[in-house]
């Protein structure tokens, strides 16, 4: 094999090259998906809120890209998906995608009531008494969860509901405040 390298000696050199790179702390990223933020640490996929009245979305992760819509829906909950630098993709309860910037996005938690008419009880227990009746659409503040109720702050109201009722929150998910 003349001007070429046995495929031997080609794995000597790999793995001395990454044993190297062990050593001084330099060695490359596994390309395994991303189960935490490059940029954040924190976990991916993840829920946060809309911070403003007005959040543009973009095409992609800067100011670069056009803006493909903009929300106008203060504190609607929204799933990071994505990170880069100072951008966050997100995906809204409706599936949509796209870019926004980190500055307008909130740890503080809301979920959103999904499908038709539900009720939020007084305790997390079907026969427990309705505290309201919510509409598909509202936007309430997350309390925690435990097992298949949330408890949730609708305009000042507080009462439990169920899981499967609203968006914004993990199947798996123990939230708190």
């Amino acid at each position: 094999m003349t001007g070429s390298m046995r495929p031997a000696a080609l794995l000597a050199i790999l793995a001395l090259t990454t044993a190297i790179g062990l050593a001084a702390g330099t060695a490359p990223r596994p390309l395994l998906a991303a189960t935490v933020g490059i940029e954040t640490g924190l976990p991916i996929p993840r829920y946060v809120t809309l911070r403003a009245r007005e959040v543009n979305v973009r095409a992609g992760p800067g100011v670069r890209y056009p803006i493909d819509w903009v929300y106008q829906r203060p504190n609607l909950p929204v799933e990071v998906i994505a990170e880069f630098d100072t951008w966050r993709k997100i995906r809204d309860p409706d599936g949509t995608e796209g870019w926004v910037h980190q500055s307008m996005l909130s740890g503080r938690r809301t979920v959103v009531v999904i499908g038709g008419e539900h009720l939020l009880r007084r305790t997390p227990d079907p026969a427990a008494a309705p505290v309201a009746r919510l509409e598909a659409g509202v936007i309430g503040w997350l309390d925690g969860c435990r097992r298949d109720w949330c408890e949730i702050d609708v305009g000042g109201l507080d009462g439990w509901i169920q899981r499967a009722h609203i968006w914004g929150v993990r199947a798996d998910e123990v939230a708190r405040k």
